[in-house]
């Protein structure tokens, strides 16, 4: 049997993540061989990953990729176990290394995903995750993945990690500032649709019945009916459209308008946030 020296433990250590004893056993089960032994923690790595599948994910972090100049964003939500792996530097990477490889490649498949090779470097996706998850050792699973195109592009992700946005505008367009405020603007605000056309009849029809009740209830004329369901109506869009809420960083104007001025016209956007639907 090979000699295992304590580099090279130390040198499989820094490039797998694993404890010591791990990185021992394996090169000591693979004769020396740095490669074989990685391979095998990787093995192992997708073992675990099985064990530990049935473990309940509430926690996660949204990933983001935006390429502005192609017109291109994605989001991912990625899922794990415990608030301290959410936020672990490699748990961070990895959520925007799928999202990237969901953004160059336009897949956004959950279920398939896993079995892609990655964009732009070896393995598959599942490869990558298994990785982490040897390396964290929790349940990670992916989520969600929304991809985005248009003219241009913009993304953002909250501070605390649990809320993603993208928007994407018909042309290209240099005004990057002004894009990431709307992002930050939507994740604040939860606008439901874009415009009022796309938010569904039945839901409009809904909220109407219920403000005409309304209207009869405070006892108004029958024939002011249709005036003041028409105000109220206004004021429920406004809090549920994007383009006419009023803008976070300048209430006195809508979103609509504000990118009115900057010649800018917004086609899409998603809002992504961990564990809500």
């Amino acid at each position: 049997m090979a000699q295992i020296t304590a580099e090279m433990v130390k040198k499989l250590r820094e490039r797998s993540g694993l404890p010591m004893m791990d990185c021992k056993k394996a090169l000591e089960e693979t004769g020396g061989d740095e490669q074989q032994a990685m391979e095998l923690l990787r093995k192992r790595g997708a073992a675990a990953a099985e064990k530990k599948a049935g473990r309940a994910t509430s926690e996660g972090r949204i990933g983001a990729f935006v390429d502005s100049a192609k017109g291109v964003c994605a989001l991912v939500e990625l899922l794990c176990e415990t608030a301290p792996v959410a936020n672990n530097p490699m748990f961070k990477e990895l959520a925007d290394k799928i999202a990237r490889h969901a953004g160059l490649t336009g897949r956004a498949d959950t279920a398939a995903i896993v079995e892609e090779k990655l964009a732009d470097a070896g393995g598959t996706v599942r490869d990558l995750v298994h990785d982490v998850l040897n390396r964290l050792r929790e349940n990670i699973q992916i989520g969600r993945i929304y991809r985005r195109t248009g003219g241009g592009a913009a993304a953002y992700v909250h501070h605390t990690g649990k809320i993603g946005v993208c928007v994407v505008t018909e042309q290209a367009t240099g005004s990057a500032e002004l894009l990431n405020d709307v992002c930050m603007h939507i994740a604040a605000m939860q606008p439901d649709a874009l415009t009022r056309e796309q938010i569904a009849v039945a839901v409009v029809e809904k909220e109407k019945e219920i403000a005409r009740e309304q209207i009869r209830a405070a006892g108004k004329p029958e024939n002011m009916l249709d005036k003041i369901l028409t105000g109220k109506m206004n004021r429920w869009f406004s809090e549920h459209v994007l383009l006419e809420q009023p803008f976070v960083k300048d209430d006195k104007q809508t979103v609509g308008k504000v990118l009115d001025a900057a010649k800018i016209k917004l086609s899409d956007f998603v809002r992504l946030q961990v564990g809500v639907e």
